[in-house]
């Protein structure tokens, strides 16, 4: 029995975090619909709130109001590598003590990558893991070219930039999502990007942030297992509706038609600053690819799931310049070999990537790892399979996509 239907997905979690933190330091209220208030996005409302923002949760939209001085507080980020590394750069340039803890998983992932750069800034930071304390400060603009393509460590430079003396200049080979540089103008944050000789370059004044609205799209990266799943699944047509189209995000539909996958986009049009969409995908035959450069991270996140579908391709698939894969809330290169392994897949782990090769899947025992990525992924996984697949740790998909069981029973498909 196949995927089928039309399914709005849960809102998009980038898009959700930065509204967020905008508007706990914008001046009036922030109204934000449609906002997705999984795990990760529920550390970020509830450090603003210790920070003194005033937050209003109703059945589709928060209202947030913004303080212009921040408590000191100890805040903690949960499993969110996004709240801790843009927090780190909103709250460095404000008077106050604060502290940046985490759960084991993100107490081991790297935070130099941020710290560095708000240092250069002149940010008093102690700490490059979690717990990262933060006596905020007088800080001064830096010209910085990014070293990896890293929507967090862009975002967090250029929030520290807000309350910096003299302009921040933010240089990027590699385009990464560009939401922040996106959604600054609606709250009257200053900016302007240029591209020369293929590097972009984002020049931000000290700004004072005014309340907007935003509307919130649903996520892509949600999406993307329906995509897969439709794909991979004999008698498969799933649309998501109202999708984010942002070419930063959609990495994974295109790879997708690169791969030969049926694929249609209707219903195209503006939501603010953000291109939105229904996505249909039906099931297909495809052929392998490789990926690398600067098609990684327009699809990051869904690498696992790519490392997944390209297993039930019609020839050999890789990945390489994956590297910040090791970094997540996994070392998803790793996880995703060893877990993908037990299930019969034939892939091969390498530095920065892995090999993939057309296999059958069979039935397994597996883990998530806590990973909310890797937990979606392995539901996908068992629906190619009439073998008993038994998951554990499931519910790590919380973080992001609290009804993905739900959503999978409504598109046809039960997991036990």
């Amino acid at each position: 029995m196949g995927l089928n239907g039309s399914i709005r997905v849960p809102s998009d979690k980038s898009i959700t975090h930065r509204a967020l933190l905008f508007g706990a330091v914008a001046t009036g209220n922030t109204t934000i619909y449609d906002p997705l208030l999984g795990e990760d996005c529920r550390s970020t409302l509830e450090a603003i709130r210790c920070l003194g923002a005033g937050v209003v949760e109703e059945e589709d939209r928060l209202i947030v109001t913004g303080v212009g001085t921040l408590t000191s507080a100890e805040l903690d980020c949960g499993n969110s590598g996004t709240t801790m590394r843009l927090m780190a750069g909103l709250l460095a340039g404000y008077g106050g003590e604060f502290t940046l803890t985490g759960d084991a998983s993100l107490s081991k992932r790297p935070m130099r990558r941020v710290t560095d750069p708000l240092r250069k800034m002149g940010a008093d930071l102690e700490g490059d893991f979690a717990p990262i304390s933060i006596h905020g400060g007088t800080l001064t603009g830096i010209d910085y070219t990014l070293p990896v393509a890293s929507a967090q460590v862009k975002s967090a430079v250029l929030l520290a930039g807000l309350r910096a003396t003299g302009p921040t200049i933010v240089r990027e080979p590699v385009l990464s999502r560009d939401h922040t540089e996106r959604m600054l103008p609606l709250f009257n944050g200053r900016l302007d990007i240029t591209t020369e000789d293929g590097v972009r370059t984002i020049r931000l004044v000290p700004s004072e942030l005014v309340g907007a609205t935003v509307a919130v799209p649903a996520d892509p990266s949600s999406a993307a297992f329906w995509w897969a799943g439709a794909a991979l699944v004999p008698g498969s047509r799933v649309t998501t509706t109202d999708v984010c189209l942002n070419e930063t995000r959609i990495g994974f539909l295109r790879t997708l038609e690169r791969m030969g996958a049926k694929t249609e986009v209707t219903n195209v049009r503006a939501l603010g600053e953000e291109a939105v969409g229904d996505v249909t995908v039906s099931t297909s035959t495809l052929h392998g690819i490789r990926l690398d450069g600067d098609a990684i991270p327009h699809q990051i996140d869904e690498l696992p799931l790519f490392a997944l579908v390209a297993s039930q391709a019609t020839s050999p698939s890789s990945v390489r310049d994956a590297g910040e894969l090791r970094v997540k809330e996994t070392d998803r290169i790793q996880t995703v070999v060893h877990e993908l392994s037990a299930l019969g897949v034939d892939l091969r782990e390498t530095d920065d990537g892995f090999d993939i090769f057309p296999s059958r899947l069979h039935g397994g025992h597996v883990s998530s790892h806590g990973d909310h990525r890797l937990a979606m992924m392995l539901q996908i996984a068992d629906l190619l399979t009439t073998e008993r697949v038994t998951i554990e740790h499931v519910e790590a998909a919380d973080v992001s996509y609290p009804r993905f069981r739900d959503d999978l029973q409504r598109l046809g498909r039960e997991i036990e």
